[in-house]
């Protein structure tokens, strides 16, 4: 068990939620400088709050409301117009965004790739990320950790997607999609005004270039495969390409296989880079509990990397990884569309309201969670004793993230290797600023003091 700090503690970054009516200009000027913004700080403190910025939106913080539009009524709740605008020109009708039968099939198909066995098998690639990430520190100097964290799990994610690909350029790949984050992930006037989306908007049709040129890449590297046929093992392109609908038959085609690889290619390394960041970042600013997930590690680790069988002896480490992805969760602002009538908390919906799941303010709400500002991973001690709805890093339901459990995986294999084998301290002045484009990115970057443990 690590201490718990008194509540006069200093804590750790936040965002600063907002204290009164924004307006249609003010909610803009906020969408398109950091979403999160957009979210009042009475968010933390009451279960819903309705309101018209345009259009009707309802912003949920209630567990059982949750439950029911992630879980219980899913089928009346797709993902957002705005969502669908941002990423469809990027990853098509993918398992992301698809709804419908179009969703079902493919998520029939892709989720025996994710099983424990596959994702386990992969481990070998996370730790030889761990080993090269570690070789790249410099102890006695300041490095930025986010950036790092990056490299590695894209690293990882590019082996496990297209292993020995010599037809994808994953520098080409990579510089596509940070482009293309950067460029039309923010909030647009329209969508503010709730255009419909046949309505363009400008901002999102400059980038288009760099994403057919990365489909090119894509689609050459799976005609490249299948003239080769699967690697031994195999890697997700070649589950991928194996898999069918256990109901239809149905397989993916080409194209069909390149939007969910680059959706896998964009989640799965962009998620796990952020809590790798947000995880070095706490453990900087608490150096107690990352002197105790040192000690933890070194006891597993010895000078090894960790590895998959490790994990069962990491779960200060992976507790770490836990309180990280509550206090900072990637997927931080979640917006959906009602499709008929419904109630929420006793609140009228129509057909057409926007429904906000402000994931950051549930897992920072004030009836929910003791101190829910504070850093302390032993609230994650037992698992089992935190309510479903009160913590979704990863969502919920049938659409809960497939990805999940490779995602842990390699967040508890990386961070232990890093904290076996070196210290990280603050660099003064140099906090990161939490901030929601797409994800929540530490904005600046985590600037941290790298010495040898």
């Amino acid at each position: 068990m690590t201490r718990t700090p008194p509540d006069t503690a200093p804590l750790p970054v936040r965002v600063p939620l907002a204290t009164r009516p924004l307006g249609v200009w003010g909610s803009l000027q906020a969408g398109r400088r950091n979403v999160l913004e957009l979210v009042p700080e009475i968010a933390t403190h009451a279960p819903i709050l309705s309101g018209t910025t345009a259009r009707r939106w309802h912003m949920l913080m209630d567990p059982n409301a949750l439950k029911r539009v992630l879980r219980d009524n899913v089928g009346n709740y797709p993902k957002s117009v705005v969502t669908k605008l941002i990423l469809s020109p990027a990853i098509g009708e993918s398992l992301f965004v698809a709804d419908g039968a179009e969703w079902m099939w493919q998520r029939r198909t892709a989720a025996p790739v994710f099983s424990h066995r596959n994702v386990a098998a992969l481990a070998p690639v996370m730790t030889a990320a761990a080993e090269r990430v570690s070789a790249r520190l410099v102890p006695g100097r300041a490095a930025n950790l986010f950036d790092e964290m990056v490299t590695a799990t894209f690293e990882v994610i590019s082996d496990v997607t297209f292993s020995g690909g010599k037809a994808f350029d994953r520098a080409a790949v990579h510089k596509a999609i940070e482009q293309y984050i950067a460029d039309n992930a923010r909030v647009s006037l329209l969508d503010i005004l709730g255009a419909p989306a046949w309505v363009p908007r400008l901002g999102r049709l400059r980038t288009g270039a760099a994403m057919q040129s990365t489909k090119r890449l894509a689609d050459g590297a799976i005609t490249a495969r299948r003239a080769e046929g699967a690697k031994t093992p195999p890697d997700l392109l070649d589950l991928l390409m194996a898999g069918e609908d256990p109901e239809s038959g149905r397989r993916m085609t080409t194209e069909e296989l390149r939007d969910n690889l680059l959706t896998f290619i964009v989640a799965g390394h962009e998620t796990t880079a952020l809590t790798l960041g947000w995880a070095l970042y706490l453990c900087a600013f608490d150096p107690a509990v990352q002197e105790a997930a040192r000690t933890e590690a070194q006891a597993a680790l010895g000078d090894r990397a960790a590895g998959v069988g490790d994990l069962p002896a990491l779960p200060l480490t992976r507790r770490i990884v836990d309180e990280a992805l509550r206090m900072y969760p990637p997927a931080a602002f979640l917006a959906r569309t009602a499709q008929a009538p419904d109630e929420l908390c006793g609140r009228e919906v129509r057909r057409g309201d926007t429904v906000i799941l402000p994931i950051y303010a549930l897992h920072r709400h004030h009836k929910l969670w003791e101190a829910p500002d504070a850093f302390r991973p032993d609230r994650f001690v037992d698992p089992r004793a935190i309510p479903r709805f009160h913590y979704l890093p990863f969502g919920d339901g049938p659409r809960v993230c497939i990805g999940a459990s490779f995602a842990l995986q390699e967040a508890v294999i990386i961070l232990a290797t890093l904290l076996a084998r070196f210290r990280f301290a603050r660099v003064p002045g140099r906090d990161p600023k939490p901030v929601m484009i797409l994800t929540l990115r530490p904005e600046g970057g985590v600037w941290l003091m790298v010495d040898r443990a």
